[in-house]
């Protein structure tokens, strides 16, 4: 496959091409596991995680263990040595002796590639702050070509927190790549998304609507992107609770919808979707949790040239 060896740090460091192979890959992993039970066995994975996480750290660690490998690490700053005050770069030179493969998430924009700089093995970015999370990725492309059978040509609407999240930066960065993809940015006005990525868009000629309301276009919409207002990513209290519940996605919003939209969200949810709408047929975003694993599954054996 030629990835080899490589890292993943930025959404955009494979190209469509060897994105592909890597997400058909996956793709023949979810339809038969048990064949790939024994691919990477004998290797380690070291998960550092100086960042609190459910779904992405743990979904590496059982794609690893799916896979036959092994798992070290930590999954908070604080059980490792960086609360004595190690460097990440010492951190990464350390680990890279007792790992084939460094899987780290930072609340600090730029460390997973400070950390590669370092390296001695391949690293995955598992999310730097409000920068990037290409893993995410991954999983939300499997998860859409699973449910609509492509990529291109659809509109992709992108619901809540689209200043400060990772996951939708690194998504449209990526998604915009396919031909035909449009994008519908709801979000109130304090949560735009950000210039650069407005600026990335125009710059590649992608079309894409921005508006301070969801119910007025879900029904152009192909898919959904929901996220969450992140707390953690405000410093003022009182703001945060003024935009928090702005955009909530329920089965009445969902009436205009087309019968076959796919509603993503990266979890964890807090109240962003109404919980009777998990019982609608068009709700992806459980289903695109266990693609998720599958996702990581496929990278990393590919990364560590094991298919």
């Amino acid at each position: 496959m030629g990835l080899e060896s490589r890292n993943l740090i930025s959404t955009l460091d494979f190209s469509i091409e060897e994105q592909d192979e890597v997400l058909a890959l996956a793709e023949r992993i979810m339809a038969a596991p048990k064949e790939y039970d024994h691919l990477l066995g004998g290797r380690i994975m070291a998960s550092l995680f100086f960042e609190p996480s459910t779904r992405t750290r743990l979904s590496f660690e059982a794609a690893m263990l799916r896979l036959g490998g092994r798992v070290i690490g930590f999954s908070e700053a604080g059980s490792s040595s960086a609360a004595k005050g190690e460097s990440l770069s010492d951190t990464i030179r350390t680990v890279s002796q007792y790992a084939d493969i460094i899987v780290v998430r930072h609340p600090k924009e730029g460390a997973a590639n400070i950390a590669a700089g370092v390296s001695g093995v391949p690293v995955v970015n598992a999310g730097d702050g409000g920068h990037e999370h290409p893993t995410q990725t991954l999983t939300d492309l499997l998860t859409i070509r699973s449910v609509k059978k492509r990529v291109g040509g659809l509109a992709v609407g992108c619901c809540g927190d689209l200043k400060f999240g990772r996951t939708v930066h690194s998504l449209v960065k990526n998604i915009s790549r396919y031909e035909g993809v449009s994008f519908i940015f709801a979000s109130p006005d304090e949560l735009r998304i950000p210039r650069f990525l407005r600026a990335f868009l125009d710059d590649n000629g992608v079309e894409y609507v921005e508006t301070d309301r969801m119910d007025g276009k879900i029904a152009e919409m192909d898919v959904l992107y929901m996220t969450r207002v992140q707390k953690e990513r405000f410093f003022n209290e009182e703001e945060y609770i003024r935009l928090k519940d702005l955009f909530i996605l329920d089965a009445g919003k969902l009436r205009s919808a087309k019968e076959d939209l796919c509603i993503l969200h990266p979890l964890p949810r807090v109240n962003e979707i109404a919980y009777e709408v998990d019982a609608d047929k068009r709700a992806a975003y459980f289903h695109q949790a266990g693609c998720g694993m599958y996702a990581r599954m496929a990278l990393m054996a590919s990364l560590l040239g094991a298919v």
